[in-house]
């Protein structure tokens, strides 16, 4: 089973432009909101995607200068754990 992961980001416009980000780096995400459990903040958007493309996400991300919260990788009970870089 392929796992996922989800990049949390600050705003819509910013999971926006991080979708786009990977996109153009060949790395498929779908921008979705995150569910209240993931964050203390009350409303934040993330970008989901497969667990081996984290890495490479993360470094496109950077790279284009679009700063990103929470890092999760969904476990295979459907549950999420933080990772740290």
């Amino acid at each position: 089973m392929q796992r996922d992961c989800l990049i949390l980001l600050r705003s819509l416009t910013y999971a926006q432009r991080g979708r786009h980000v990977l996109e153009r780096a060949g790395i498929t995400a779908v921008l979705r909101r995150a569910s209240a459990e993931l964050t203390d903040r009350g409303c934040a958007y993330g970008l989901k995607l497969r667990a081996d493309r984290l890495r490479g996400a993360l470094a496109a991300l950077e790279k284009a200068g679009v700063r990103h919260g929470q890092v999760f990788l969904r476990e295979p009970d459907g549950s999420y754990r933080e990772v740290r870089e």
